[in-house]
């Protein structure tokens, strides 16, 4: 791994086609512009492991009987349209 420290308007480059530029620092927040090529993914960490863990629950396998009932419990409880409001008469 490797640890740079850029200050704001300076940036990094990777291989010879991905550029980092730092555009502001604030606090605790880095705010990062990133140039890459359109068939380089660029993605959040968190929702490359949202992903991974949506993936492996979908591989789970699940007895037909349970999804059956898991899916008779949301439409059980179908939403209701709201009532319409009282009138008051004078």
């Amino acid at each position: 791994m490797l640890i740079l420290q850029r200050k704001a308007g300076e940036s990094l480059v990777i291989g010879e086609d991905i550029t980092i530029r730092v555009v502001s620092v604030d606090g605790m927040r880095v705010r990062l512009a990133i140039s890459a090529p359109d068939d380089v993914p660029i993605l959040r960490s968190e929702l490359v492991i949202a992903t991974a863990a949506n993936r492996e629950s979908a591989m789970e396998e699940v007895p037909p009987a349970e999804l059956l009932d898991l899916l008779g419990g949301v439409l059980d409880h179908k939403i209701q349209p709201p009532a319409p409001p009282e009138r008051k008469e004078d």
